[in-house]
């Protein structure tokens, strides 16, 4: 008999990293054929401006979550509780309720972060007495090794697994790292967020302008509360950079696809806080795109600086643009990066491998009478 897992997890909608790992797992055929698999969605937001904000309508949704979730572990009962808690803010309360109430339950539980920002919360004498009752008899596990460090307060590392994020490769036929644009191409993709760094390569790019370079930048991805079409464009007018540089709205599919295969370097400044592991720069790698991102949260985990990719300063438009400029300088070292960045996507960031990766860590996780069965 296979034993018996409850999947507590975020799906999309909205459709963020967290929500789409959580996809993953419900539709793997290799841990559904391992377990008696159930699945619960955590999610109370309805779309990504929702996200933080409370309502009543999401405090019944989280009540009826909360009853769900209870009748759930009376009836099974589960060998083993799966969790993609929230590090800090008001969603972290309502993943302690929901933690806590497994445990007295008699649930063992393990807990996979898609966030960071524990030490950020934990010198608040409120918040470092509830992590101290929320990480107890917790196994904990984190998209990247440079992760540990946000929690290494209130977990011990031998309670700890690192189970990178994974993508579906479709094995682009025939695509070569070699992009033969007569104009260097540039992509930035992502939500229009300051904290993405998207005033921040502006800045770089006007620095590279100034410069003498030549090169076009595409901005793709949504407009946000932030920065919408309209004041996007005054920001580029102001730098002016009109002629070089274009945001064209969130794309997907094979409209998404034209721009990573037209680009010749993926470009993500991004500083913000919550970034752990983007996905968006695992697709860029599957494209065989060199990187140039930041050492925020995990990332320098997938981009090796002088292997794959480069990494600036956070908030620093020089440090980008000298980045930028080594690499329009220099076509062989591009393609030597994205052919890098590709091979380590092939060998580390498959859903295959992420699919292994997690079956292992829950099957160390079962109670060992189940592990023999």
């Amino acid at each position: 008999m296979k034993s018996k897992i409850l999947f507590i997890l975020h799906l999309p909608p909205p459709i963020h990293g967290a929500a789409m790992m959580g996809k993953y797992i419900q539709e793997s055929k290799l841990i559904d054929s391992s377990f008696d698999c159930y699945c619960i969605n955590l999610a109370t937001a309805s779309n990504l401006s929702d996200i933080g904000r409370i309502s009543s309508k999401k405090i019944l949704k989280y009540l009826l979550l909360i009853k769900q979730i209870f009748h759930i572990v009376r009836h099974i009962p589960p060998k083993l509780v799966y969790i993609t808690p929230n590090a800090g803010g008001s969603a972290f309360y309502k993943d302690f309720v929901v933690v806590q109430m497994l445990k007295s339950m008699g649930c063992k539980v393990v807990v996979h972060y898609h966030n960071k920002g524990v030490s950020s919360y934990q010198d608040k004498w409120f918040y470092n007495f509830l992590y101290k009752r929320f990480f107890k008899n917790l196994r904990v596990i984190l998209l990247a090794e440079a992760l540990y460090k946000d929690m290494a307060k209130y977990v011990k590392r031998e309670n700890v697994y690192i189970c990178p994020n994974g993508i579906p490769n479709s094995y682009k036929e025939g695509l070569e790292a070699r992009r033969n644009n007569k104009v260097p191409d540039l992509l930035f993709l992502s939500n229009l967020l300051i904290s993405k760094g998207v005033f921040v390569l502006l800045d770089a790019l006007k620095i590279l302008k100034e410069r003498g370079y030549t090169f076009v930048c595409h901005f793709v991805g949504g407009e946000t509360a932030e920065i919408n079409a309209m004041q996007f464009a005054k920001e580029i007018e102001k730098r002016k950079l009109n002629d070089i540089v274009s945001y064209v709205g969130r794309k997907v599919g094979k409209e998404k696809d034209s721009f990573f295969r037209q680009a010749d370097i993926f470009v993500f400044p991004t500083y913000y806080y919550n970034e752990c592991f983007p996905l968006v720069i695992l697709e860029a790698m599957e494209y065989k795109l060199p990187i140039i991102s930041t050492n925020e949260g995990g990332i320098p985990d997938i981009v090796k600086d002088g292997e794959n990719g480069l990494i600036c300063e956070k908030q620093n438009p020089d440090s980008l643009a000298d980045c930028i400029a080594k690499l329009l300088d220099d076509e062989e070292l591009r393609i030597k990066m994205g052919n890098a960045g590709y091979e380590r996507l092939c060998r580390e960031y498959t859903l295959q491998r992420f699919e292994h990766r997690m079956l292992e860590i829950l099957s160390q996780n079962l109670p060992q009478q189940e592990k023999e069965n």
